[in-house]
């Protein structure tokens, strides 16, 4: 029998993901707390002892590929030229590659943002601006000011191709780590990140995952392929599109809650569908991924203090007892490993996470607006029309374990207050209860099609 153990050492938990090759099934699956801090394989251990205790006939595992998101996952800054233009194209292409983009710097870098550049905690600086054949002065005085700071940080130079030759010139002969990858924005408004997104990926492995202490996993997990973001992202597109003669789903979108972020994940194009709008801005990626880092049921719950008022909170805690809204959710802060032990703080837990669907829906979706002429009203698109998606797919833990997930996930839908926002009318719900998304988005890499079958039976 061959065995492919799939592991996901996750910011909170470390998944296993057992699968039958031959017999296409999955064995089981199990998890135990991510321990980065002392040692990443205690929790890899634990959770494989608790896969073997629950499945004693386990047969030998013959291979192991795993993804990472622990350590706080990969963490980027993006520059570029605009904000709205090639900033946004660097941001997209390192949230497509399953980073988080903790800062973003537009126009020339100032000392102060050099600075600040300094002392934050990240692993990568993406460097775009000006399209080929634009403006290429702001590239280059960016790309001198990097080269003098010395951030020992990789810097991936994804920008105006005239200027490629230069920057090169400026980086050669200094201690900078640099890669030059295709324009992430050639043209006005046009988006080309897989080149960019395969560079991420190859400093994740071979820099990365080591300078986090997550690199001895190997050892026993083989090799960590990818960030989980991006492993979400390649299973959500494998089960939207399909592979070969199985079919997929179509149009879809995966909503993840999870502790310290929310991350939503839409498949389709997103064109406007009447024909009286007009799409302005930024071309739309097919696979779009947003990260909002102020929306998590634990490591980011205090950020709910400042986003919602007590008075909101009440519109999302369906109950009549009125709960201590701001020592419940400094609970939560302080104890990241807190479980819910009573009917009313598991229903605070609801609210939180309908808190985290309806906020992060709001950003990710696209947003008509309306513009009165002399020649009568004009309407303009930006970002995804996502009326139409067919599914909805909710993950992480509070999706997973609570009894009433589709009420949390409803939060996702069109809604009266919100008629601007171009998000799912009547869409299918379904729940990654077994936590396999990320574990099929590896196995997809070899096994698309089988990755593809055990998706369709398992989402519920």
């Amino acid at each position: 029998m061959s065995v492919q153990l799939l592991v996901d050492f996750g910011s909170t938990y470390t998944k296993l993901t057992a699968i039958d090759l031959e017999a296409e099934r999955i064995i089981g699956t199990s998890k135990a707390m991510t321990t980065v801090k002392t040692d990443v394989l205690e929790g890899f251990d634990r959770a494989l002892e608790q896969l073997k205790v629950s499945h004693p006939d386990l047969p030998e595992i013959t291979g192991v590929s795993a993804c990472s998101s622990a350590a706080g996952g990969l963490k980027m800054a993006a520059i570029g030229l605009v904000e709205e233009l090639t900033v946004e194209a660097a941001k997209r292409a390192c949230l497509g590659a399953g980073a988080l983009v903790n800062h973003v710097f537009s126009h020339h870098l100032s000392r102060k943002e050099i600075k600040q550049l300094r002392q934050a905690d990240i692993d990568i600086i993406m460097l775009a601006g000006g399209t080929d054949g634009g403006n290429k002065e702001c590239i280059l005085h960016n790309a001198r000011k990097l080269k003098e700071a010395n951030l020992g940080i990789p810097i991936i130079v994804a920008g105006n191709k005239d200027a490629a030759d230069e920057i090169e010139e400026i980086f050669e002969n200094s201690e900078v780590e640099y890669f030059i990858v295709d324009n992430v924005m050639p043209k006005l408004k046009q988006l080309q990140v897989k080149d960019a997104k395969n560079v991420i990926r190859q400093i994740f492995i071979t820099k990365i995952i080591e300078a986090k202490g997550i690199k001895k996993a190997e050892e026993k997990t083989g090799e960590i392929i990818m960030p989980t973001p991006e492993a979400v992202l390649i299973a959500a597109e494998l089960l939207a599109k399909g592979y070969e003669d199985e079919p997929g789903f179509g149009e879809l979108m995966i909503i993840d809650v999870g502790g310290a972020t929310t991350d939503v994940h839409t498949i389709g194009a997103g064109y406007p569908k009447r024909s009286e709008v007009i799409f302005k801005g930024l071309q739309e990626p097919f696979a779009k991924r947003t990260v909002e880092g102020d929306l998590g049921m634990r490591y980011s719950a205090n950020a709910l203090l400042s986003l919602v008022s007590p008075y909101e909170f009440k519109q999302y805690y369906h109950r009549e007892e009125t709960k201590d809204f701001e020592k419940s959710v400094q609970r939560r802060f302080e104890n990241v490993d807190y479980l819910p032990d009573d009917d009313e703080e598991k229903e605070f837990d609801k609210a939180m996470a309908r808190i985290c669907c309806d906020y992060s829906m709001s950003r990710h979706v696209g947003h008509v607006e309306v513009v009165y002429t002399p020649l009568g009203n004009m309407y303009y698109q930006t970002g995804k029309d996502l009326t139409d998606i067919q599914y909805v797919i909710g993950t992480g833990g509070v999706l997973i374990n609570h009894d009433d997930a589709k009420d949390i996930l409803r939060e996702v839908n069109h809604k009266s207050n919100k008629k601007l926002e171009l998000r799912p009318t009547d869409p299918i719900f379904l729940i990654d209860r077994k936590y396999i998304l990320s574990a099929m988005g590896l196995l997809g890499q070899k096994y698309p099609k089988l990755a593809l079958k055990l998706m369709k039976q398992h989402l519920e």
